[in-house]
């Protein structure tokens, strides 16, 4: 084993004073002086720091390793500015103990009462792997991006081919002053600055990965075209290179994972993209010394050009111990679980999740998100891993690994990763469809959160939770549903109800996601009548979960937008239309007779119910034309009249509906309606038939066709009273109306999301949809106005909820010809972007479009909104 020479020594930086409860004059004296690739700590120092000095790691040239220091110096006298020349100069050369791969020496040269100190990476001896350590690559990169790029990189002084100098290529660059971090979990760091390390990590390999390879003189950097397809075979012949001999055979699995990467390469892999950095993990850059920011990014030997994901993947899977190898953790430590990882257990506090890191790179370069495809990658990072490990263990069978005693554990431990790979590739889901939330605004959100401040439209740390959690589910449970639950709507019988259906609506209601709608004030009403000793149901709290987590409109109005995404998931939580505006009403106008009959089961999610107000036969959009009677019998009213569009009714699971018609045909026009509820199994209701909504019925949901002949019910089931059917249905709509609107503004982000996706995946006319103008202007103006529109329709959200319905009546019109609007637009340029596949059924941009459509004309259509519209202002003017 290296022997570690610990030295003890002083940090050159200025005291500082404590911040985020760390005393950074402490951290200063913890932090690393280096370069080069690093080892994690001794197996002989048992306590964990925060980040290894280069002293710690440095010894002795190890004895493969040794050249002529003479030679070298009279080499980098000529070559390196600033090198000094003087006789009288001492000159030092120490090993890093780190590198595996090309060994890499600290030189320190003294003259008089200074010191400079250089790095120095050069190939290792002896037989060599075809491609590999080809340290000429690291210089040219080096030299390109610190000459030409932003990117964090060390400056690099010479190369040289002259094998007389030192016996093998070499190049020379500065070294870094910093910090290195050889344990991923970052012991010793409050949270918060684990949370920026990571951060930062993840933004600086973006910003290399954004770099313009043309422009810097990289553009024959390697070939960019099937750069995974190329990794497969290349690992593929390195591993079989390395297990040649009876010392060590190949392994099966090894051979099968290769033959299943080459069946599973993302189509992305075929056009080309930019810089790859091939090895980057958080031991392989320099962070400043005390500001957690990256001032270099180290060993370039595997850089190329190609598919940039992979080094996303690659370093993720490193930084979350996906991948446990020897020069990670301590070889001696017991029960080692490799391939467990911070995804399998327990992340510890302030370090990312697999999703949030992604989320930030892709947020950073601008990437689409690798849902579909990032088992793949994950899978040949570990392949790749695998391959390296082989390599390392067969040149410790030769005698010339340079990571010593490690090496010889390399071989079992290139196994334990194949077996991992393969426990990666059986685990159902690795990544949600969709990003969660953007790390900048849940900052913004913690730091407003966090010092008692309200900001407007931002949600508090109580909706954010919800909404993480809602998302969650979406990505776990409904979207990876979504194909099942169409199948058997389009089957013969599609009538019926999916298992998992229910399923999943158990689960919501265990994560405490069910009946979200509810506002608060309507919930305290349904406690007040439903709750208490002679009720049906125990007030013990276990009524809670039935009514909502207390929330306003507007803070429904993030997780409305969440559901939005899928036609499928509103009912899963209990929180579809017409179910809400139907217990919305029996909540702000039922008696507690009517709540217990009815509401109790439909807040459980027991029974469905349907909304019977429009008819074939009149303008329906205009209520005062509507011919249903219900006419007063002693204890019975009698419903006579033909409905359509009464969506709900279809479903097997539908029990009640709520009727509005005529019990008064000569009161004045506004106090004729009534609403009446009507239980489906009354004798005379009869479901004619489902409507199709552009080719959708939506089964098993439905649109229904309804003739009511002479169904009597009882009188007891009015509601609120004769002639309020117009006073119901004004208190009904307002929040009824904004829920279909939040609703559209996630199917217009689902609908950016695919589009863009798309645009970033598929070539026309020889590059990239992505990169047309046309179809950059037009992503553009989506943005712009779905923007707006969320902002409205919060807007609406909030006065409803300040001000009440008939105050906010003529924002919530806005919102309600606004949002269906916006998001056909969003929807149709989404279907362009796909071509065909837009207008079919294997996406659900058709089905999304159809709903949007649709609701231009349910529960009013656009032109009776801009004429309350209209009013409102012509009134405002006339004030």
């Amino acid at each position: 084993m290296f022997s570690h020479r610990m030295l003890e020594r002083k940090t050159r930086g200025k005291k500082t004073k404590q911040k985020d409860g760390v005393d950074f004059e402490e951290e200063n004296r913890q932090s690393i002086q280096t370069h080069g690739r690093h080892s994690s700590s001794s197996p002989n120092c048992k306590k964990k720091k925060m980040a290894n000095r280069t002293y710690d790691l440095l010894g002795q040239v190890q004895a493969a390793h040794q050249f002529d220091h003479d030679s070298l110096f009279r080499y980098a006298s000529v070559h390196v500015p600033g090198f000094p020349s003087s006789a009288a100069s001492t000159f030092t050369v120490k090993q890093f103990g780190h590198g595996q791969s090309n060994p890499t020496f600290l030189l320190e040269v003294g003259n008089g009462g200074s010191v400079k100190r250089y790095v120095l990476r050069k190939k290792p001896p002896g037989k060599l792997l075809q491609s590999a350590h080809a340290v000429d690559r690291e210089y040219q990169v080096l030299r390109a991006l610190g000459e030409h790029t932003e990117v964090p990189v060390p400056k690099v002084f010479c190369w040289c081919m002259d094998a007389s100098v030192i016996g093998t290529d070499f190049y020379i660059m500065e070294f870094l002053e910093g910090r290195i971090f050889m344990d991923p979990k970052l012991p010793g760091l409050a949270p918060e600055r684990r949370e920026a390390i990571y951060r930062e990590t993840a933004k600086v390999l973006a910003a290399l990965h954004s770099v313009d390879v043309d422009a810097i003189g990289l553009g024959k950097y390697g070939r960019r075209d099937n750069y995974c397809k190329r990794q497969v075979e290349r690992w593929t012949k390195q591993y079989i290179a390395s297990t040649g001999d009876s010392r060590y055979p190949s392994n099966p699995k090894m051979l099968e994972l290769a033959r299943w990467l080459q069946q599973h390469i993302p189509s992305e892999d075929s056009s080309g993209e930019g810089i790859v950095h091939g090895d980057f993990r958080i031991d392989n850059v320099v962070f400043h010394p005390i500001e957690d920011r990256v001032i270099g990014i180290l060993d370039w030997e595997l850089s190329t050009l190609g598919n940039q994901m992979t080094d996303v993947a690659y370093s993720y899977a490193r930084l979350s111990f996906l991948m446990l190898w020897a020069y990670i953790v301590d070889i001696n430590h017991e029960n080692q679980q490799v391939g467990k990882g911070f995804e399998l257990t327990r992340i510890p506090e302030g370090i990312p999740s697999q999703a949030e890191y992604l989320a930030e790179y892709c947020s950073a370069s601008g990437k689409p998100w690798p849902a579909a495809v990032w088992k793949f990658y994950i899978s040949l990072a570990m392949f790749r891993g695998a391959a390296i490990l082989a390599g390392i263990y067969s040149r410790w069978l030769m005698g010339n690994a340079s990571g010593g005693e490690r090496a010889q554990n390399a071989g079992k431990q290139a196994n334990d990763l194949v077996d991992s790979a393969w426990a990666y590739i059986a685990r159902k889901s690795v990544l949600p469809n969709h990003p969660p939330p953007d790390p900048i605004a849940r900052d913004y959100i913690k730091q407003v959160d966090g010092g008692n401040e309200s900001g407007r439209f931002v949600p508090s740390v109580k909706v954010l939770k919800l909404r993480n959690k809602l998302i969650k589910f979406m990505e776990d449970h409904i979207y990876p549903m979504e194909n099942e639950f169409y199948k058997l709507a389009q089957s013969s019988s599609r009538w019926t109800v999916h298992p998992e259906e229910e399923s999943l609506k158990e689960l919501a209601k265990k994560e405490g996601l069910w009946n979200l709608w509810i506002p608060f004030d309507s919930a305290e009403r349904a406690k007040k009548l439903l709750f208490d000793e002679s009720s049906c149901m125990v007030s013990n709290g276990q009524h809670d979960q039935f009514l909502g987590a207390g929330l306003s409109n507007l803070e429904y109005g993030y997780l409305c937008e969440i559901m939005g995404r899928s036609v499928w998931a509103p009912q899963v939580f209990n929180c579809g239309a017409p179910d809400t505006g139907n217990m919305e009403v029996l909540l702000r106008y039922g008696n507690k007779e009517q709540l217990l009959e009815w509401l109790v089961p439909l807040l459980q999610g027991k029974i469905r119910s349907g909304f019977a107000m429009t008819e074939p036969q009149v303008a329906s959009s205009d209520a005062t034309n509507i011919e249903c009677s219900i006419k007063r019998e002693g204890d019975s009213y009698i419903i006579n009249g033909r409905k359509w569009w009464t969506s709900g009714a279809m479903d097997p699971r539908c029990k009640v509906l709520i009727v509005m018609g005529k019990t008064d045909f000569t009161a004045a026009n506004h106090k004729q309606q009534s609403m009446i509820l009507v239980d489906i199994q009354t004798p005379g209701v009869h479901i004619k038939r489902p409507l199709m909504v552009f080719g959708f019925d939506d089964a098993p949901h439905g649109h229904a066709e309804v003739v009511f002949d002479n169904v009597r019910v009882p009188a007891k089931n009015i509601l609120l009273g004769e002639g309020r059917g117009f006073e119901i249905a004004q208190g009904r709509l307002g929040p009824g109306r904004l829920h279909h609107c939040m609703r559209l503004i996630g199917a217009s982000e689902r609908g950016m999301q695919l589009m863009v996706q798309r645009a970033l995946s598929r070539k026309a006319f020889g590059k990239l949809i992505a990169e047309h103008g046309s179809f950059r202007s037009d992503v553009a103006k989506c943005r712009i106005e779905l923007e707006k529109t969320r902002l409205l329709v919060l807007e609406a959200a909030d006065q409803l909820d300040r001000l009440g319905n008939k105050k906010a009546r003529g924002t919530i019109a806005m919102a309600k010809v606004a949002a269906p609007n916006m998001a056909l637009m969003v929807l149709d340029t989404a279907m362009q972007v796909h071509g065909a596949a837009g207008v079919s059924s294997d996406t659900v941009l058709a089905h999304l479009w159809a709903t949007s459509r649709t609701l231009r004309i349910a529960d009013g259509p656009d032109e009776v909104h801009l004429g309350t519209i209209a009013k409102l202002e012509l009134r405002r003017a006339k004030l």
